[in-house]
């Protein structure tokens, strides 16, 4: 295992595209998923309404855990518009941005490798565009692209519009133009759909048993990184 970026293969007619997920590879954890506990643990109202509307968020829960989780983000969002979330969020991350050990150093100086040789970079994440957009911006990235979930005003406040996992990825960097990319760092076996297009697949701190989990869909090898 390296430290080090990936260098580029022998293809002469590659892209110069090089993508990163954001959470579990450059940030350490879920930055949105922090985000709604956050919102939870500060407000006493918000803890009163996700037990008022538990019924609700229960039975999402049977069909699906992603349903019950999207069903919670959207009681903790409750009550803002679009100006007002995008203040709490920006405060957000200027909070933790500051944390000690948020991020991966390694998977910054990767990064920040790509982009000094010349290598268009895009995040392409499933945590929320104006959550990520304020963390880069904070970590002196304000020029990378960004390809994000995102959110939108409802009757009772913002909601999920675009959540950008596995196959949304792809669509969102089509919509953008980007059909073909050189490099993709992920961690998560979700990102299939990614990892697959690259002409060289990067799992980061991932098990043996992800890696040959991820090889054996892919029927390639990949390449593997422990990043602190």
């Amino acid at each position: 295992m390296t430290d080090a970026p990936v260098q580029a293969g022998g293809d002469t007619d590659a892209s110069r595209t090089v993508l990163f997920d954001f959470d579990g590879v450059l940030f350490q954890g879920d930055a949105f998923e922090l985000f709604i506990r956050h919102r939870y643990a500060s407000s006493p109202m918000h803890k009163v309404l996700a037990v008022l509307t538990m019924p609700w968020w229960l039975l999402c829960g049977i069909c699906s855990r992603r349903w019950a989780a999207r069903a919670l983000v959207h009681v903790a969002l409750c009550g803002l518009g679009a100006q007002r979330y995008q203040g709490v969020a920006e405060a957000f991350a200027d909070q933790i941005v500051r944390r000690p050990r948020a991020f991966y150093r390694d998977g910054l100086n990767a990064l920040r490798k790509h982009l000094a040789d010349g290598d268009e970079v895009i995040i392409v994440t499933g945590c929320e565009r104006i959550l990520v957009t304020r963390l880069l911006q904070q970590l002196g990235l304000p020029e990378v692209t960004i390809v994000a979930s995102q959110l939108k005003p409802g009757l009772f406040g913002m909601r999920t519009h675009v959540h950008n996992v596995g196959r949304r990825k792809i669509q969102g960097l089509a919509a953008k133009g980007v059909e073909r990319w050189r490099l993709a760092y992920s961690d998560s076996f979700q990102d299939m759909p990614m990892l697959k297009q690259a002409s060289e697949a990067v799992l980061v701190n991932g098990t043996p048993k992800l890696c040959k989990r991820v090889e054996k869909a892919m029927g390639r090898a990949i390449t593997r990184v422990a990043w602190y």
